[in-house]
């Protein structure tokens, strides 16, 4: 089936005719005079089709897996001439999972919603991580995420603020109940990837977490609405994984676990694969968790997880701000980690670190693997409804070194603990903190904590204006 395009001006608009003949289809290049919808991408495409174009039905009831499927497949012919993008008009489209192609965008419209289905059999199933070893729900493999893609360059998930809703009610009720037998899908991974954007959306009630990049390089993650019942169990939602170069800014996060969560493969599973998390900058995140973090780092850190640089942050009602996660048996280290400018409410811990979070994927860890967790600098916080200051435990003759707190104030709750600071086998130095820290963090004047002066790569990236070169 051949598709034409043709650019015709109806009552002052340019509008986009798609005519389908028979054949093999092919998507022509077209370009309206005045443009269609603008968004920004790493890149544009010279090549532009709607899902109805290849059968897709809006009705939030009649499947589009296969229309997705295809759709994909037919557009990643252009991969090597200028790249394609597939459209997803106004209406509820009701899909399964679905794989990207390189040199792709995907874009929805403001009054497109995509509803993951609830059809078991539309799920494949997919091999454990090599950096994990089981799956997170159940030993023994995993469904595969409802948007995918393995070995991608150049992809680019983005809208109008368009919405994906995975109804995760579904997977939320199995995993309470016990019943799986395979780790629940996640919303969107992208693995062993490249150049990857994902913006200006909202994502709602994702199976387990909503967007996992893993083993991957060079992603923007922007603009992003991302909401989950605070009851959710492990809607993280974003969750960097063995990633390297990787850009959150402007982010608005409610959910069950971690707002953002980094991470680098687990125990002697993430030691061998050692590809370490590295190089991410996240910026303007708000979140609420009120049993989670806003950002953690671990517990899977086995591959290493360095320079991690967080400004301009604000938490409302979530257990900790920044919360390191790991165990004997991780081996690995966390390190340079660099913190500005909380403003955080509501909070159960202000600070929290552990050495103790036990979880393991095998009992065959190596209990002579200890992590290193050393140069953590926070600076500019300020806290207020707050229960506990700070939680910092590091490992018995293993302590977490080199913390660095500098220019915070916090403020109690009407029933704050007795005991604000508890640390344990934890070392470094502080400035004006109230109220006043443990003796392992001594202050030093006229300390300030450092913060990186020098831009990351990725941070240089600029957006193109491009088009959908369609109308609605």
């Amino acid at each position: 089936m051949e598709v034409k395009c043709y650019c015709v001006q109806v009552i002052g608009v340019i509008s986009v005719i798609l005519i389908l003949g028979s054949e093999k289809v092919k998507v022509a290049e077209c370009k309206a005079a005045n443009g269609g919808i603008e968004y920004t991408a790493i890149n544009c495409r010279k090549h532009s089709a709607v899902l109805t174009d290849f059968g897709g039905v809006g009705d939030g009831v009649t499947s589009n897996t296969k229309a997705f499927r295809n759709a994909i497949n037919n557009l990643s012919h252009y991969a090597s001439d200028g790249g394609a993008q597939l459209i997803v008009p106004p209406g509820k489209w009701l899909t399964g999972p679905f794989n990207l192609t390189s040199h792709f965008t995907l874009f929805l419209h403001n009054k497109a919603l995509i509803l993951a289905s609830q059809n078991e059999s539309e799920w494949p199933h997919l091999p454990v991580l090599p950096s994990y070893g089981r799956g997170r729900d159940a030993p023994h493999g995993r469904f595969g995420s409802l948007i995918f893609g393995t070995n991608l360059t150049d992809v680019v998930i983005t809208g109008q603020n368009g919405s994906i809703d995975g109804q995760g009610a579904y997977w939320w009720k199995k995993f309470h109940n016990k019943k799986l037998n395979l780790t629940r899908p996640y919303m969107i991974e992208l693995m062993y990837s490249d150049q990857i954007q994902i913006s200006s959306l909202t994502l709602l009630n994702s199976p387990s977490y909503f967007i996992h990049p893993v083993y991957s390089s060079n992603i923007i993650m922007q603009g992003l609405t991302i909401n989950a019942p605070i009851n959710s169990p492990n809607t993280d939602g974003i969750d960097p994984d063995s990633c390297t170069n990787v850009r959150i800014e402007d982010c608005y996060i409610v959910s069950g676990d971690d707002c953002v969560s980094i991470k680098s493969g687990w125990d002697e599973y993430g030691i061998k694969f050692a590809m370490p998390s590295q190089h991410i900058v996240i910026k303007r995140l708000t979140c609420v968790s009120p049993d989670s973090a806003m950002i953690a780092l671990g517990s899977e850190m086995s591959g290493e997880i360095s320079d991690v640089r967080a400004e301009d942050l604000t938490a409302i009602n979530t257990e900790s701000a920044i919360r390191i996660k790991t165990a004997v048996g991780r081996g690995g280290y966390v390190k340079d980690i660099f913190v500005k400018g909380m403003n955080l409410t509501t909070m159960k811990y202000v600070f929290w670190m552990t050495g103790a979070y036990k979880s393991h994927p095998d009992p065959n860890y190596d209990p002579k693997a200890l992590p290193n967790i050393t140069g953590i600098y926070y600076r500019d916080v300020v806290a207020t409804q707050v229960k506990m200051s700070a939680r910092l435990q590091g490992i018995s003759n293993n302590p977490f070194t080199n913390i660095c707190i500098s220019n915070v104030t916090i403020q109690f709750n009407e029933k704050p603990k007795k005991h604000q600071w508890n640390c344990t086998d934890v070392s470094g130095v502080t400035n004006k903190v109230t109220p006043p820290p443990c003796e392992s963090l001594p202050e030093k004047e006229q300390l300030q904590c450092p913060f990186p002066t020098n831009s990351l790569p990725i941070e240089s990236v600029k957006l193109k204006s491009c088009s959908t070169n369609a109308f609605f």
